[in-house]
């Protein structure tokens, strides 16, 4: 949604690069080369989706040391914050906004698993009044004034949503979605053809990379995805959705029998069309 609404305002997108090999980190260096005196802000999506990565503590404080060297904003999409389950803590942007002034997202869509009730909010962190001071809250404030507001029983039920929802339901929900990460990164170590560089560890997604090498009648992830679909009725996202040709962004949020039954899909599907050894 960030691409359609930055071209429908006309808005100039820069994708800077995450590198699969350390963890899906932000390329720093070659953010710093992206931008430019008409770069106003720094889009971060922690934990990630599609990668399945939380952002350590100290890579979050260099990027926020990298905004701050650039003059830029940090937008912080932390809609997955409360979506972790691996050996990595959610920490905040919130925390370094005494370095750079931080807006951050937030939603009630996953923790609550309620996406289609569409109600989030924005929160401002601006110790130094930078937003404040060149108007931009104010501007928030005036979109926000002429916006459709969420239903008026979701209004309504959000107090409740918030304050008296028991923790065991989010506890039980993690667990779940941390038994089907484990499962999806074994099972797709199994599959020749595609490789998982990173165990995940939030959201509810994961990226993959085909190997053209070994599969023979394809070539590249919209022909894999499509011949997918037709022939073993399995849909799975082409990398080229999310910037990342050659890709597949797989979730692992389904039941743990779908899981376990459209991964063995995939596996039948590559195992066919893969290269006949001599």
């Amino acid at each position: 949604m960030y691409d359609s609404r930055a071209s429908f305002s006309k808005l100039e997108i820069r994708r800077y690069d995450l590198l699969p090999e350390n963890g899906w980190e932000v390329d720093l260096d070659a953010l710093e080369a992206l931008a430019d005196d008409k770069t106003v802000a720094l889009l971060l999506i922690n934990p990630c989706n599609p990668c399945g990565n939380v952002f350590s503590r100290q890579h979050l404080q260099k990027i926020a040391e990298t905004a701050s060297k650039l003059g830029v904003l940090v937008i912080a999409d932390e809609v997955y914050r409360n979506i972790t389950f691996g050996e990595k803590p959610f920490v905040s942007m919130a925390e370094f906004a005494e370095i750079v002034p931080v807006m951050m997202l937030g939603s009630i869509s996953k923790r609550w698993a309620v996406p289609g009730w569409r109600f989030g909010w924005m929160v401002t962190l601006d110790p130094h009044c930078f937003m404040k001071d060149s108007g931009l809250v104010h501007s928030l404030a005036n979109v926000l004034n002429m916006s459709t507001d969420p239903t008026t029983f979701i209004q309504g039920a959000i107090p409740d949503i918030l304050g008296k929802t028991k923790e065991d339901f989010f506890s039980s929900k993690l667990e779940v979605l941390r038994e089907c990460a484990e499962t999806c990164y074994e099972e797709i170590k199994k599959i020749p053809c595609i490789t998982c560089p990173y165990k995940p560890e939030g959201s509810m997604f994961t990226m993959v990379k085909l190997d053209f090498l070994l599969l023979e009648d394809i070539k590249d992830d919209l022909e894999f995805c499509c011949k997918l679909a037709r022939e073993e009725s399995l849909i799975i996202l082409p990398g080229r959705a999310v910037g990342l040709k050659n890709w597949l962004r797989i979730t692992f949020a389904v039941e743990l029998e779908l899981l376990r039954d459209g991964l063995s899909r995939l596996n039948n599907f590559a195992q066919r069309h893969s290269k006949k050894q001599p």
